[in-house]
């Protein structure tokens, strides 16, 4: 079946530069943005609970944006001065180079997975005398922290932000060709605003493997795949799709 519109379960990029707006007008495609989740901060107060310092810890496990930036915004709201000889643990290097907006980057010690047979657990085994601190949510992967007990690492979890599910009751009667997730928190979005969705027609497009797992936890029909070697990103999955059925 062709395809004629997308959903992306994101926010609408900001201005005219977008990848996807050149995939629109390429393929003559209809594509809307709604982000099906949004990001709550857990305020200082609420922090102090969880009885989890920053100091003591001389690792830091960094897996998103957003992770880094509540690191550093809860740092100042407890007034907390981030140390020099902190090291960065970093799931790409995409992630790593955010750090730049928060720090001096040249002068810290920041690491990262440099090629594709390694990835941040094999980095995180050769630095077992540190002592980690894992800023996260509160819907997460427990690959991480499981790795980490199992390992017997030294380490602390720290909920900074939360993941809320958006309200989508407006979508109640549009329909997609595709919808494309970014994580296993959109797919409980969807059954939480449409708990008797059913997929019949549209085809369902997820990126990164823990999303890709929880579409057919769902029990829906995994139909566009990515990161894959032949399509690193949502896009050239989308591409690569289109390309194929709308023939």
């Amino acid at each position: 079946m062709r395809v004629k519109s997308i959903l992306i379960s994101q926010p609408e990029p900001n201005g005219s530069q977008s990848p996807y707006f050149d995939l629109a007008d390429k393929y003559k495609v209809k594509i809307d943005f709604r982000p099906f989740i949004y990001v709550e901060s857990v305020p200082a107060r609420e922090f102090r609970k969880e009885k989890v310092s920053v100091v003591g810890h001389t690792g830091v496990v960094m897996t998103s944006k957003t992770a880094i930036e509540n690191f550093f915004r809860i740092c100042e709201e407890t007034r907390h001065e981030v140390s020099a000889d902190l090291k960065y643990f970093c799931i790409s290097e995409a992630i790593a180079l955010y750090l730049q907006k928060f720090i001096t980057y040249r002068k810290r010690k920041v690491f990262f997975p440099k090629s594709k047979d390694k990835d941040l657990l094999d980095i995180l085994l050769k630095h077992k005398a540190e002592r980690f601190l894992f800023p996260r949510s509160n819907i997460c992967s427990n690959e991480i922290p499981e790795f980490l007990r199992k390992n017997k690492f030294k380490f602390s979890e720290a909920v900074l932000y939360k993941t809320i599910s958006s309200d989508l009751s407006d979508l109640t009667d549009v329909n997609y060709d595709v919808i494309a997730f970014f994580s296993p928190s959109g797919i409980k979005s969807l059954f939480e605003n449409f708990p008797d969705f059913k997929q019949n027609s549209t085809r369902i497009a997820a990126f990164g493997p823990s999303t890709c797992q929880a579409v057919k936890n769902a029990g829906l029909s995994l139909n566009i795949e990515a990161p894959t070697l032949e399509a690193p990103s949502m896009k050239m999955a989308l591409e690569q799709y289109i390309r194929n059925v709308n023939k």
